[in-house]
């Protein structure tokens, strides 16, 4: 090869050196890289979600709700949107819960009652009737007793001989809500405990519990199985009513039918 072609080859190859490394100093140093395609993002929207499961009868508190990103499509009627309500985390304050709330689940109207004076009608069925009774740790089944759970009623009374009678007087009935305060221990821990539970009735059921409430020596609930909760739930001690508080047995004498009570020396046919 004649040395003029290899002159100019070799100044050819030192020109494509120095327009490349040019070329990499006007990118940054770094070298051209393809263009990432660009993905659209769906819209969102905020919604009040639970912060933790959220049973029948709680109130709700500040740190029980949160906002959340929603897919706007998502979203459906019912729902709280901090677009539509903005300051519903201070609102609900308070508000009672009618159906039962899961952690992370949407916090729908139709789910809570105002808090109102009304609330707990709120919570009542149709033809139901709400009536509170006395409770302690002894006689409310050790503070296990929770809303929506059903008990039996108990009544413990003073028979005119001097003894107790034991006596179911309710059934299977619910439990609405329980009023529940917090004790301190002596050593420094704390306990909560029921001091009231509201039942869920019947009227006649209601006029039962009034009598048994003024006749007991004391009431207790006993909590049932969830396996009994298909039972009746209607039934009452109906003879409470009667006026002397004693269940009336029929009893023949001399081919007569008469009214008796409870007491042994009169159930018997003669």
């Amino acid at each position: 090869m004649k040395p003029v072609r290899v002159i100019i080859l070799a100044v050819a190859v030192v020109s494509a050196g120095l327009a490349g490394f040019l070329a990499l100093k006007l990118a940054g140093g770094r070298p051209m890289s393809l263009a990432e395609p660009v993905v659209e993002r769906e819209p969102t929207i905020n919604v009040l979600v639970a912060s933790k499961s959220l049973p029948v009868g709680s109130r709700l508190g500040a740190d029980d709700l949160h906002w959340v990103s929603w897919p706007k499509d998502g979203v459906v009627e019912g729902f709280i949107t901090e677009e539509l309500r903005p300051s519903a985390v201070a609102d609900l304050q308070g508000v009672v819960v009618r159906l039962p709330i899961f952690n992370g689940e949407p916090v729908r109207s139709e789910k809570i009652a105002d808090s109102s004076s009304r609330v707990m009608s709120a919570l009542l069925p149709a033809g139901k009737r709400a009536v509170a009774t006395e409770i302690t740790v002894a006689t409310g089944a050790g503070g296990f007793i929770l809303p929506n759970d059903r008990v039996d009623v108990i009544m413990v009374r003073k028979t005119d001989a001097g003894s107790f009678l034991t006596e179911t007087v309710l059934s299977n009935v619910r439990v609405l809500a329980i009023d529940q305060q917090i004790e301190e221990k002596e050593d420094g821990s704390k306990s909560v405990v029921g001091a009231t539970a509201t039942l869920e009735l019947t009227p006649d059921q209601s006029k039962v519990m009034t009598v048994a409430q003024q006749m007991a020596e004391s009431l207790s609930l006993a909590l049932r199985s969830v396996a009994d909760a298909q039972e009746p739930d209607t039934s009452a001690a109906d003879y409470l009513l009667s006026g002397d508080g004693r269940p009336s047995i029929q009893i023949i004498k001399s081919g007569s039918i008469v009214k008796g009570d409870d007491s042994s020396s009169m159930n018997e046919t003669r």
